[in-house]
């Protein structure tokens, strides 16, 4: 198997820098599966010099090879990684994951593992994807309750071979904004029958920054357009399991209502105690708490861009 790392990246470059590193500290076995891989980084448009870095330490990357483009979303990205990739084995990953040195060994073992026992090549596989804002060490974080994740297809962590994407159609650029482009294309994947491996051997260390007050603006807008692009997705695949994820159900608008208190426990009041927790050193907790009023902004969100789809 060729592999070709997928990796979309829009003003990450202190973390892809990590993320690349990583990537081309790769152990394979002698007789190992992966025959060779390439890392396909695509530039959606970053303001922040990740065009120029790149190009400054390609002799360092050797796995490397970079595209730009005009900033179009991470949909458009991934399908410009897919048709421009050599391999027959598509992974993604975002741009802010740092990989351990065994993970396109762990895919690729998990991938011929997985054909022996279908005895078909109808699989994809999915490794683990574990939160952290430790920039220095990502992969000395440990995983979490959080950290688990019930996603058919998401792409943080996943391997599938390139003639099935191909064959569901890719990503649909209609999603160009925030959420769900992944999920929807796996609602087209299960169609086609192909089954989930799981790969817990291959780690992938997801950072994001420490939670703070200054973040909340951008969260809340993360939700309201998540809303909007879940939408989107229920008006392709019009079911109650699509509804039961992106939230448009009485049960999470009853949920999230009586949890923020009617939107009572929103970002001005629970600035306090969000602070404190955050000077106490535990942002992580904090985070969750304001998941409270994030989630019913979300709701919020869905069900006003319902509403505003059916009048037009």
């Amino acid at each position: 198997m060729f592999f070709s790392v997928v990796i979309p990246t829009y003003n990450r470059q202190p973390i892809l820098e990590k993320c690349l590193r990583a990537l081309e500290a790769q152990r394979l076995r002698e007789n190992s599966p992966v025959e060779g891989y390439e890392i396909v980084v695509v530039d959606d448009g970053s303001e922040d010099g990740t065009w120029e870095w790149l190009g400054a330490n390609l002799d360092s990357l050797p796995h490397v090879v970079r595209f730009a483009r005009d900033h179009q979303g991470a949909a458009a990205a991934r399908n410009f990684g897919v048709e421009q990739a050599k391999g027959e084995i598509i992974i993604f990953i975002d741009s802010d994951l740092v990989v351990t040195e065994v993970f396109l060994e762990a895919h690729g073992m998990a991938l011929q593992r997985g054909q022996e026992e279908q005895g078909n090549d109808r699989i994809f596989t999915y490794g683990a994807v574990i939160n952290t804002c430790n920039f220095e060490h990502p992969t000395a974080e440990p995983y979490k309750i959080t950290d688990f994740s019930a996603a058919y297809f998401a792409t943080g962590n996943v391997a599938i071979a390139k003639k099935w994407l191909r064959q569901a159609g890719l990503f649909d650029t209609a999603f160009q904004q925030y959420g769900w482009e992944d999920l929807e294309l796996g609602v087209r994947l299960k169609k086609l029958g192909l089954k989930l491996i799981k790969c817990p051997q291959a780690v992938g260390y997801h950072w994001h920054p420490p939670f703070s007050l200054q973040q909340i603006p951008k969260l809340i807008d993360q939700e309201i357009q998540r809303g909007r692009m879940g939408v989107v997705f229920y008006q392709k695949h019009p079911t109650w399991e699509v509804r039961m994820m992106i939230q448009m159900t009485w049960i999470h608008k009853l949920l999230w209502g009586i949890l923020s208190l009617g939107g009572r426990l929103n970002e001005r009041t629970l600035a306090p105690l969000l602070q404190w927790l955050i000077q106490q050193g535990k942002p992580q907790l904090a985070l969750e708490i304001a998941r409270v009023f994030l989630n019913w902004y979300n709701v919020r969100g869905v069900y006003a861009a319902y509403a505003q789809s059916r009048k037009s």
